[in-house]
């Protein structure tokens, strides 16, 4: 089987599994593209991206691009690749780069293509309350993800998934994905198809996105806060301050019947949980970290607060 000379572009955690998929492989990762140091931490540190990172571990040459533009085309393009591969880079791919590798490029998607085309596909599956979630790799085309697919696989949702332990595992599956279909693109047995069915779009989440609405159903304020955690992070306001909700789960059960029941947005201590209501029940908040102040467990932001009832907006 020929040796592929690959160039990987990608930048955050959810695209390091592949690059150290790629590096055990038999083919040779010739250079690694990844977005510029960024500020980072309360102190905004200036911290290269995870891809970064591990590809100074592999000993893999690093190219940041902020976009790939000519200076990263000709950088790129002096590499002599086979193969482009890409996860989660940031940037698009365009000509006369997506033509410079004579196999062009294959990216690695975390959805079921042609569902959740764009940049936060996991997050719009959760929030939207998807049964499945999946992972696509298919060939890089001008237009957004929408190139003829190699190879997919689809799993349920787990009961409490986060899209932060969904992109873990994606990128996990993912990166033996990606691997099948390079060796594939080598031996020349890969095939790709038309993507099927009607396009979904995901676009990246904005802070205000990430609001918990206390007079939704409890399964539609849990698959937010679910498709939020932990980017750009599920919050509310309380009391005027922003409280961010890092652990919560629908209350099961709920109140009991000689309590009163929850107001959508009020928030009261039941049974020494710390519980809000919704449009149909009640979500128990376990975990919150208000503005200024550091992470803590609700109960004991809750004990602070003084109060017998509060109201979340």
């Amino acid at each position: 089987m020929p040796q592929l000379r690959i160039v990987f572009a990608g930048t955050p955690a959810a695209a390091v599994p592949t690059l150290d998929r790629l590096a055990e492989s038999p083919h040779e990762v010739v250079g690694v593209v990844t977005r510029p140091p960024a500020p980072t931490g309360r102190k905004r540190v200036l911290t290269p991206s995870p891809v970064a990172q591990a590809a100074e571990r592999l000993g893999i040459p690093v190219i940041d691009a902020r976009r790939l533009d000519a200076d990263a085309t000709a950088r790129i393009t002096a590499l002599r690749p086979d193969l482009g591969v890409i996860v989660a880079y940031g940037g698009l791919v365009r000509e006369p780069l997506l033509s410079t590798p004579r196999h062009g490029w294959i990216n690695l998607h975390f959805s079921a293509l042609p569902a959740w085309r764009g940049a936060a596909p996991v997050q719009h599956a959760l929030i939207a309350g998807d049964d499945e979630l999946g992972a696509s790799v298919f060939r890089l085309v001008p237009e957004l993800d929408a190139g003829d697919v190699y190879a997919m696989r689809t799993r349920p949702v787990a009961p409490g998934e986060t899209a932060g332990l969904a992109l873990e595992s994606l990128a996990a599956s993912g990166a033996d994905l990606v691997a099948e279909v390079v060796e594939g693109i080598a031996d020349r047995t890969a095939v790709a198809v038309p993507q099927e069915g009607e396009a979904t779009f995901a676009p990246k989440l904005a802070i205000e996105d990430a609001r918990l609405d206390w007079q939704r159903p409890t399964a539609e304020v849990d698959a937010r806060y679910r498709g939020v955690t932990p980017e750009p992070g599920a919050f509310t306001e309380v009391e005027g301050v922003r409280v961010k909700v890092l652990d919560a789960a629908p209350a099961h059960p709920v109140p009991a019947a000689d309590d009163p029941r929850l107001a959508p947005g009020e928030l009261r201590l039941v049974a020494r949980r710390v519980l809000a209501g919704t449009g149909d029940g009640a979500i128990e908040l376990r975990r919150v970290q208000p503005a200024g102040r550091t992470a803590m467990a609700a109960a004991d932001w809750w004990r602070g607060l003084g109060v017998d009832r509060a109201e979340a907006r």
